[in-house]
């Protein structure tokens, strides 16, 4: 999991010295978006305090937990660990854009069906980790996804089910996209798998 604040020139340009609010536009799951907000928000406060995308969690802020993962550009960051300032242009998807409409991403439906989200807390962060070892691994073996999904702590399930759904996934994303990575980015899922169950303040 990449933990970094941002590398594209446009995410930092216009940062004046001092600015305590910026503009931001980026995409997000999909639509593009345009936010005031104060220059020294993480990208996290931005989708759930601005965009009340609150499948995204707080957790230890740290950059420990994966949590607050998302996919920036494809790839899982750290939403805690990254200011919003620098997501200038970039397609951000949460765990609310996983779903195709009313179907559920088969990651969302295997860790149902597996017992994957239990208090549901990790849940949002694993799965879009996990979309992206399917994206660039379509079947992968058990140690690629123990190691894909190490920098994501679960105090619940003791990790087999996670993996399992995992496994379950793979072979339901290879039949529905035809061993192609999938591309979905817009929709909504609910329940534990969309990241809204076990809500903190």
């Amino acid at each position: 999991m990449t933990r970094t604040s941002g590398q594209a020139d446009e995410r930092t340009a216009g940062r004046a010295a001092g600015r305590t609010d910026a503009h931001l536009r980026m995409t997000v799951n999909g639509e593009a978006v345009s936010v005031h907000c104060d220059a020294a928000k993480t990208l996290l406060e931005v989708l759930r305090d601005d965009l009340a995308l609150t499948g995204t969690k707080h957790g230890c802020e740290l950059g420990e937990c994966g949590a607050c993962a998302v996919l920036m550009d494809g790839r899982p960051v750290l939403s805690c660990l990254v200011l919003a300032v620098e997501c200038g242009g970039a397609a951000v998807t949460t765990v609310e854009g996983l779903a195709d409409g009313p179907a559920l991403h088969p990651l969302q439906e295997a860790f149902a069906e597996k017992g994957a989200a239990q208090c549901g807390y990790c849940t949002p962060g694993m799965l879009v980790t996990a979309k992206h070892l399917l994206d660039q691994t379509p079947n992968p073996s058990r140690g690629e996804i123990v190691r894909a999904l190490s920098g994501n702590l679960c105090r619940c399930t003791g990790y087999q089910q996670i993996y399992e759904a995992v496994e379950a996934a793979s072979g339901r994303a290879d039949k529905r996209t035809g061993g192609r990575a999938d591309k979905r980015t817009g929709g909504r899922a609910d329940e534990r798998t969309s990241g809204r169950a076990g809500e903190r303040p």
